[in-house]
């Protein structure tokens, strides 16, 4: 194999995985953003907010961008190495970070928060959601839609038809109305991603251990050399996210 896959490979296996911060990609993989402008939203709902919970924050990253913050406000999440980037990020602006394994109960009191929120969370327990809204509370969140890069992920793990179905708006909606809340906003969009090399590949799959599950760069070794000739000839790999806004209050 060519010294430039090679290299490239070694670029992705030494890129740092900590927190939801891809600028690492600039110039390597880009993403089409949602139309709908989740931070600022966010931000505006958090201006408002008397206690705010913001649920598998990652590395904060996201949630650092609000100018505001209620004067409770709490993040979770469970990776440690984003939990200590979290808290370097965050405790300086006043949000508590806690550690928090992402499976039910959520360590809060019932009614704790007038607002909770949340940026492609990896599992969505609506009962805990609801449990710790306050009366008329607001669940805002951008969710991970379906069949999201399944181009890249069938590349590696060939067809997935019934995976593809997994998170659904539609039926996230209704799991949302059993657990007692009530949609109040739901748009969705299809965007356009772009990888340029196969070092995005491996930094992607190292980071998204859910895309290829068990990846490792030895047992993929021809798969990504397959993809490394494909974009240095037939230029870059067209994949696509989809994403889901989504707001819900309680009764």
């Amino acid at each position: 194999m060519d010294d430039d896959f090679e290299r490239l490979v070694r670029d992705g296996e030494q890129a740092d995985l900590s927190g939801w911060d891809f600028s690492w990609f600039e110039g390597r993989a880009s993403e089409e953003r949602p139309p709908w402008g989740y931070a600022a939203r966010m931000g505006e709902r958090l201006g408002r907010a008397t206690a705010s919970l913001d649920i598998q924050t990652g590395g904060g990253e996201v949630l650092a961008t609000a100018t505001r913050f209620p004067a409770t406000a709490v993040a979770t999440e469970s990776w440690p190495p984003n939990l200590t980037r979290a808290t370097e990020l965050l405790h300086p602006r006043g949000v508590v970070v806690v550690s928090d394994p992402d499976e039910p109960p959520l360590p809060f009191a019932d009614a704790a928060f007038d607002l909770v929120t949340s940026r492609h969370p990896a599992t969505i327990w609506w009962d805990e959601i609801a449990r710790v809204l306050q009366p008329g509370g607001t669940y805002f969140a951008q969710h991970v839609g379906p069949g999201s890069a399944f181009e890249l992920i069938e590349f590696f793990l060939g067809p997935q038809p019934q995976a593809r179905s997994t998170r659904d708006p539609d039926l996230e909606c209704r799991a949302a109305r059993a657990a007692g809340l009530e949609i109040v906003d739901l748009r969705t969009a299809r965007l356009r991603m772009e990888i340029n090399d196969v070092g995005a590949v491996v930094h992607l799959l190292r980071k998204l251990v859910w895309w290829v599950p068990g990846f490792t760069v030895e047992a993929h070794r021809d798969r990504l050399y397959d993809f490394h000739r494909l974009v240095t000839t037939a230029g870059p790999f067209v994949a696509h996210s989809t994403r889901h806004l989504i707001e819900a209050r309680t009764t």
